[in-house]
């Protein structure tokens, strides 16, 4: 955001915002804005795990969901357009959504089975992504950092990713989020 669209949507803020409720700090005053973006199953976001840690569930073994990903972001300011954030500027993240989760086959760094599972990457039969860990929690806590930095970064920190959540389905789901 260029030096003039940043005083603009100052501007555009404080004629916008009004007097805060009484006996509310300055920082309180100015509340957060959020909104959300989702990504739903129907995003073709098919992916196959492994949790290896799983050794009494049949989690263990690979398989797989059509992962959906909900994200909220946040921001004390709005923009020039008075938005919290351009979703047309989300081309990026669900550009990388699709490359770590459509079609691919994602483990954990510590999986004992790590090699043998590249080598089916190496023969042409898997897409494999190595996660630090691998698990609904551990996948939404992975997207935050890595959309959280894409985010600030689009919007010169002006804009955070207030949480993620996941979901394998309808009654699964985790969420992440730093408070």
């Amino acid at each position: 955001m260029r030096a003039d669209q940043r005083e603009a949507a100052r501007e555009a803020h404080s004629v916008n915002q009004g007097p805060g409720p009484a006996g509310l700090t300055a920082d309180l005053q100015r509340g957060v804005y959020r909104s959300t973006k989702t990504y739903d199953h129907n995003e073709g976001l098919s992916c196959c795990f492994r949790q290896w840690r799983a050794d009494h569930s049949h989690c263990r073994l690979l398989h797989g969901y059509a992962l959906a990903f909900k994200f909220v972001f946040a921001a004390h300011v709005l923009d020039v357009h008075h938005w919290c954030l351009d979703f047309g500027g989300l081309k990026p993240v669900r550009q990388w959504l699709h490359d770590m989760f459509d079609h691919t086959l994602v483990v954990a760094a510590d999986d004992p089975e790590l090699a043998r599972l590249e080598e089916l990457g190496r023969a042409g039969l898997a897409d494999i992504r190595v996660m630090p860990a691998v698990g609904c929690e551990a996948t939404a806590r992975f997207v935050y950092l890595r959309v959280n930095e894409m985010v600030q970064r689009e919007t010169e920190s002006r804009v955070w990713v207030d949480s993620v959540e996941v979901r394998e389905h309808g009654g699964n789901s985790a969420i992440y989020s730093l408070v």
